[in-house]
């Protein structure tokens, strides 16, 4: 039966719209490309990383209501393998970010019962991130509420070659044959392999493109954009998503 979810009263937030969300509708898996932190700084004459910062706190709000709602996997694009390209500056400030969100914010997580994992060529970022993901990922792998699945240093070509690569190697080990490939097959071999895939993906800022973000999971994914800054990104505007994705209607192929 349709519900209807509260909202903190928050300055930055539109009045409530009040949808009515069918709780036996919702897309058990959101992905989300949380765009815009360096434009929202630069119209207020702020420095790019006090958008990245302000966008942390917009993490925690989503993080508690899709928790709250039910949705079970929520998948965050915090940082790609095209952006070591930023200055200097931004990428040690980003890389600094989960250290912080994770230092302040895991107790939370553990109480709402969120199993934090994570996606991307994690090797090789810096110690002081991998330690606190790792810590993360250790004291919540027994919850099994919403899963928190941060993709860090991502990119889905390098995902996709990287999988190629896993089952040519099989091959010439003798371990399967070229005709035993098929989509399972390869879907095992992504970093992803473990969840379902996206239901539903929401990006910020008035972009309309995936940026190499979760090619093959995202096939058959509805795709909601809003020209929304991440930093002012909230739960109304969450909400709104979901109540666009239960009135479409989804064929995958058929009629």
């Amino acid at each position: 039966m349709p519900i209807k979810f509260p909202f903190t009263n928050n300055k930055k937030q539109p009045e409530p719209m009040s949808l009515e969300l069918e709780v036996h509708h919702l897309p058990k898996h959101v992905a989300i490309i949380m765009d815009g932190n360096g434009r929202w700084a630069k119209n207020r004459g702020m420095p790019r990383i006090a958008g990245h910062k302000e966008g942390m706190g917009v993490v925690k709000r989503i993080v508690r209501y899709a928790s709250d709602i039910g949705i079970k996997v929520l998948t965050l694009y915090a940082f790609s393998t095209e952006n070591w390209k930023r200055p200097k500056n931004e990428v040690e400030f980003l890389m600094k970010l989960p250290v912080d969100f994770l230092s302040t914010y895991l107790p939370e997580l553990i109480e709402r019962n969120v199993q934090v994992r994570t996606i991307g060529d994690f090797d090789v970022l810096p110690a002081h991130t991998q330690k606190a993901v790792k810590e993360a990922i250790a004291k919540t792998k027994d919850n099994d509420g919403l899963i928190l699945n941060f993709a860090l240093n991502y990119g889905s070509r390098f995902e996709m070659v990287h999988a190629v690569k896993q089952i040519a190697s099989k091959v010439q080990e003798g371990e399967v044959n070229v005709s035993d490939i098929d989509e399972s097959m390869f879907s095992s071999e992504l970093y992803t392999s473990e969840l379902i895939d996206p239901d539903l993906l929401i990006r910020t800022s008035g972009e309309q493109r995936l940026s190499n973000f979760l090619l093959w999971q995202l096939a058959y994914a509805e795709f909601w954009f809003t020209e929304v800054y991440w930093p002012d990104f909230n739960e109304s505007h969450f909400e709104k998503a979901l109540y666009d994705f239960q009135n479409r209607k989804r064929r995958f192929g058929g009629v």
